[in-house]
């Protein structure tokens, strides 16, 4: 199933992005071709070579690292397969709703046109605030899947709904997805 699959992995700058080192390692095991995009925020949190050892595959992470003739998110989306973020910021998710293109992450983001699963992970108050609920209304009638959040403890402290899902539970949402 996922032989030869060529997977974009969108990882913003959250807590939960050391989460998705598994995710990447688990694609990577059952037999896809991922390609990392990070933001800079999630460089702060898990480390581009992390992701380049786990995938065997260069990660990008600014729009100007790429030496290839070929702009790099324009190419990477016109092979992906499939395109997940995870974990997807409230950032991430405001940006990507409204088309803005702004980094490496987003940029892709703007140019891949397949499908898609973000895997929302923030603060509680943040994922219910009115213009997120929004923002995800608006990519749910998009046909985006939304992975989640899960409700429990939170990073900074709090309980309540938006932690992201675990790497298991979005490698299956893949695996039903491809």
């Amino acid at each position: 199933m996922f032989k030869d699959k060529i997977i974009a992995l969108g990882v913003t700058g959250g807590i939960a992005a050391y989460k998705t080192a598994t995710l990447c390692s688990m694609l990577c095991k059952a037999g896809a071709h991922v390609h990392v995009l990070m933001t800079e925020n999630a460089t702060k949190f898990v480390t581009p070579l992390t992701f380049a050892t786990l995938s065997r595959n260069p990660v990008t992470v600014s729009l100007f690292d790429n030496k290839d003739w070929k702009p790099g998110h324009v190419a990477l989306a016109d092979v992906a397969n499939l395109f997940v973020v995870a974990p997807a910021t409230a950032n991430f998710i405001a940006k990507y709703t409204c088309g803005i293109a702004d980094d490496a992450l987003t940029t892709f983001a703007a140019t891949f046109n397949g499908k898609t699963i973000i895997a929302p992970a923030m603060n509680p108050k943040m994922w219910s605030h009115v213009a997120c609920q929004q923002n995800i209304s608006t990519l749910l009638s998009r046909d985006v899947i939304i992975a989640g959040p899960a409700s429990g403890h939170v990073a900074c402290g709090t309980d309540g709904t938006g932690r992201m899902i675990e790497p298991e539970e979005i490698f299956s949402i893949i695996k039903e997805t491809l």
